[in-house]
């Protein structure tokens, strides 16, 4: 992970697009200037940032649906709930699946769980649009190239 970016995703472990499904994986730093002020002597990681890493995972998930043409923003979260602390050095593994798509929106329900243990889940609605300049595609064909994203759905052009 890179907190200071937002790049809360280190790997796709697998993604299929006929179950709606993805799953990622994510290292939770040993360090960060996070765990600075979260807190002080008892550094975990922040239900917001689990949350990110969720509407991150299940993005990847609604590139791979929309064929790389359209590209999905966080519009609400529902029904969250952090069950557990997540600490420094933990790997998590974060699953997502589609609820619903249609008109412009689309709804996941994603999980984080670390050693198959649940550490919090979350019902994700997205708003999906064509991208919105070239600059943001290219560096989402970037980051998806790092990740792992499959190259098929990338070379859609």
């Amino acid at each position: 992970m890179h907190l200071e970016y937002f790049q809360l995703i280190d790997r796709i472990t697998d993604l299929d697009v006929g179950k709606r499904t993805i799953t990622v994986e994510a290292q939770v730093p040993q360090a960060s200037t996070i765990f600075e002020g979260h807190f002080p002597g008892y550094p975990l990681m922040p239900g917001v940032l689990l949350i990110e890493a969720m509407a991150q995972t299940s993005g990847w998930l609604l590139i791979a649906l929309l064929k790389f043409e359209r590209m999905p923003f966080l519009a609400s979260v529902k029904e969250a709930k952090m069950r557990d602390f997540v600490t420094p050095g933990e790997l998590l593994t974060i699953d997502a699946s589609i609820v619903h798509d249609g008109s412009g929106f689309a709804i996941t329900d994603a999980k984080v769980r670390v050693g198959g243990k649940l550490k919090c889940n979350a019902t994700l609605t997205f708003r999906h649009t064509p991208f919105p300049n070239p600059d943001l595609r290219g560096h989402m064909e970037s980051m998806a190239t790092r990740i792992g994203f499959p190259q098929q759905a990338i070379a859609h052009g």
